[in-house]
């Protein structure tokens, strides 16, 4: 089993999350996570986002707020 790198785990990430990360990246990442203070650090931060994300809807995010997002997304797709 090689080794998961640092960009690897980020690029792995929302589907680690997700929990659909097939098993043997799952454990890849999961023992490149003990060795790996930042990758510990940036997961908890995703962590967190993530449950921060969740509790906004339309009542909570302002209109600004979603059409930046929104436009961020468009963005991104196109890249």
């Amino acid at each position: 089993m090689n080794e998961m790198d640092c960009q690897e785990l980020v690029e792995a990430i929302t589907a680690y999350l997700d929990g659909t990360l097939p098993d043997a990246d799952r454990r890849r990442f999961d023992a490149h996570l003990e060795t790996c203070p930042y990758c510990s650090e940036y997961l908890e931060q995703m962590r967190t986002t993530v449950a921060r994300l969740g509790t906004l809807d339309e009542i909570t995010l302002s209109h600004d707020a979603r059409e930046q997002l929104l436009v961020a997304f468009r963005d991104w797709r196109t890249e």
